[in-house]
């Protein structure tokens, strides 16, 4: 098997037969599309090899690309290009699957959350998790903070009915004083928080927050009364729209949001902002 070097590990073609998919996958989902992808390989070829863990027995473990190797025992080939790595322990295995996909861009809210929380148990540490994936620091936070849902919350981003940032602002806002959290009322306030917008969103949870005496009607009626929106069409330069791009990753937002966000803070520091 001739093979060459990277700077990221050996590159070689191995036997399919000598690859083993890993556990350590983001990827849960490994046979949506595998009749395109197999064909999209049989026509150019495989563009990026996977990632295999060299095994004590001689065998490999994939580390990403498991359904290029999939499509590849549907083409009945007999080899795959790989990047083989050595001693990759379990929260590598997990950092190499995430950054990987990450690139393709298709991974579900829960195959993050789980990544980032693997990862965080082990570092400890928002920044080294956000650095090792190339998430955000406030996405890896939020992600991060799966655990501390509620089971009504967890199911509804496990199933993807429901952000992960809205199930966070939903239990905010139904927890009361005393740390417990209402959990008839954090199902309701996340029902209508998902369709809003993140200024709508932060308004509603401010104002279901102001009077803990109010019924939960009471509390959801006054929230639903938003402010007046008005769309404005701005044009920017160059560098400001893809500092506003930037920015609007780094906090997990929409540009829309992210640009009103920037506008709230720079109008209310200068005392433009009624309240």
């Amino acid at each position: 098997m001739p093979s060459s070097d990277s700077s990221i590990g050996e590159v070689q073609e191995i036997d399919l037969d000598l690859l083993d998919i890993g556990t350590a996958q983001v990827r849960t989902d490994l046979t949506s599309g595998i009749d395109d992808l197999a064909a999209s390989i049989r026509k150019q070829g495989l563009i990026q090899p996977i990632y295999v863990a060299r095994q004590p027995n001689g065998r490999y473990e994939i580390l990403a690309g498991q359904r290029r190797f999939l499509a590849h025992q549907k083409l009945g080939y007999r080899t795959i290009r790989a990047i083989i790595r050595d001693q990759v322990d379990a929260d590598e295995k997990v950092a190499i699957s995430l950054t990987e996909n990450l690139v393709r861009r298709d991974n579900s809210q829960k195959e993050l959350i789980d990544a980032c929380t693997k990862l965080f148990k082990r570092y400890g540490s928002i920044k080294i998790v956000a650095e090792e994936t190339g998430l955000s620091p406030q996405v890896v936070s939020q992600y991060v903070k799966y655990d501390q849902l509620i089971p009504e919350l967890m199911q509804k981003v496990d199933n993807a009915e429901l952000d992960m940032r809205v199930a966070l602002l939903a239990q905010k806002a139904a927890t009361q004083s005393d740390g417990a959290v209402d959990r008839e009322a954090a199902g309701k306030y996340a029902t209508e928080l998902a369709p809003m917008s993140n200024q709508q969103r932060k308004k509603f949870v401010e104002v279901v927050s102001e009077d803990p005496t109010a019924s939960l009607e009471e509390k959801i009626e006054r929230g639903r009364k938003q402010p007046v929106l008005r769309q404005v069409l701005v044009t920017l330069e160059d560098s400001l729209h893809r500092g506003l791009q930037k920015y609007a990753k780094d906090e997990g937002l929409n540009q829309d949001d992210a640009a009103a966000n920037l506008i709230e803070d720079g109008l209310a520091r200068r005392g433009f902002v009624e309240e």
